[in-house]
């Protein structure tokens, strides 16, 4: 099969993945209501989801590189799939279920763990570095593309009941699970058995010799996601107290700034993969973009057609960054070890989702300006060292 192709069909890991936590939050307002519970509160529904994935991706990252990504990829699809079963389950049957609902959102995202950041493992090692660009562009995009049609469905969905949500996650976890296992092949020779006392020398060996510009570019992926899904979860909440929107017609809303990263971020792909270079730059610009966004949200947040214009902005922002990072850290190292630093990355990206939601919504209690100057300044420092700080030739140097 053409592998252009396999990526395509690779790309539905990361959308499935994304839907975890952006199906979500367009019913944040409603979910508190069924639940009787606070903004934080629901906000740990992406937390309890994010930081399990964050632990164990390594872990797992490790196992991808000795027995390979598909054993990985598969059964932590179908993990994610019964975890979505177990919430839904508990919303269904228990009368006070918030409880088992976060335990069920855990078992998801130890089974996210073994999707998207493996399969960008898996994408990296089919390319050589100089045509690796366009597939991190098409996995951006099919994670962008999630995230636009995740508050759409999300929304269709809950209007059978709120907590077919979960039960959502395992109808497409199967098929997705099935074209995967049939028509996605590994490329032969990646599968290493190196002990995992050198393994981790190896690593570290790695860290040793490109280890600021790694940091810098964990560091962008883990702010942009902080930042977006910060934003994203505090939009939902003044999308039904400031306009009175619900339903579809706010799910349309919330997709336009992840519409934006969706196109940004494939057209930023290509582009990389035409020039092999200015990854630099697109991470510093794509940056810059999300600071200014940041700030200017604080203007209009009263404004229905300014709004979501500035979050299409924002949007623009992470889609020029994410695939520089993605290219730069796929092909930062061996296709041997690339599993292991690829799943650290994930780990990272995983974080920035978990802490997002609660940090924005205790920031808030300050404000808005400190809210979202908070999360313009810390985008705007991390783009100017990470410009500083990557060598974007060193960090691709000797990657196959």
């Amino acid at each position: 099969m053409n592998k252009k192709l396999m990526v395509i069909i690779l790309s539905t890991v990361p959308f499935l993945m994304v839907l975890g936590n952006s199906m979500l939050i367009p019913e944040f307002p409603n979910i508190k209501s069924q639940l009787d519970i606070n903004q934080f509160q629901v906000g740990l529904l992406i937390t309890f989801f994010s930081a399990p994935a964050a632990l164990a991706i390594p872990f797992l990252g490790y196992l991808s590189d000795r027995v390979g990504r598909k054993i990985i990829i598969i059964p932590g699809v179908i993990l994610y799939g019964l975890g979505g079963v177990m919430s839904g389950l508990a919303a269904a049957f228990i009368n006070d279920p918030y409880t088992l609902i976060l335990v069920g959102r855990v078992v998801q995202g130890i089974g996210a763990a073994g999707t998207a950041p493996i399969a960008m493992a898996l994408a990296g090692d089919m390319f050589k570095t100089e045509e690796r660009s366009e597939s991190m562009g098409i996995l951006e995009a099919a994670n962008g593309m999630g995230k636009v049609l995740s508050p759409i469905i999300g929304a269709a969905v809950a209007l059978i009941v709120w907590y077919a949500l979960f039960f959502s996650y395992a109808i497409l976890s199967v098929p997705i699970a099935l074209l995967i296992w049939f028509f996605v092949k590994e490329p032969k020779g990646n599968v290493q058995k190196t002990p995992f006392k050198e393994y981790i020398k190896t690593i570290i060996s790695i860290f040793d010799q490109k280890g600021i510009a790694l940091l810098f570019n964990f560091l962008g992926g883990m702010v942009v996601l902080f930042v977006l899904f910060g934003v994203l979860s505090f939009t939902s909440d003044i999308l039904v107290t400031e306009f009175n929107l619900s339903g579809i017609t706010k799910g349309a809303v919330l997709s336009i700034p992840l519409l934006s990263i969706s196109i940004t971020a494939y057209l930023t792909g290509l582009y990389l993969k035409k020039k092999g270079k200015y990854y630099k730059i697109s991470y510093l610009a794509g940056l810059i973009i999300v600071s200014i966004a940041m700030s200017l949200l604080t203007f209009c947040c009263s404004h229905l057609i300014l709004f979501p214009t500035v979050l299409a902005l924002l949007g623009l922002g992470s889609g020029l960054v994410l695939p520089a990072i993605n290219t730069m850290v796929t092909s930062a190292t061996q296709s041997e070890q690339r599993g292991g630093v690829t799943s650290l990355y994930g780990s990272v990206r995983f974080i920035g989702v978990a802490l997002g939601p609660p940090a924005f919504s205790l920031l808030q209690e300050g404000g808005n300006l400190l809210m979202f100057l908070t999360g313009g300044g810390l985008t705007l420092a991390v783009g100017i060292l990470g410009f500083i700080f990557i060598n974007e030739q060193r960090i691709m140097k000797n990657a196959k």
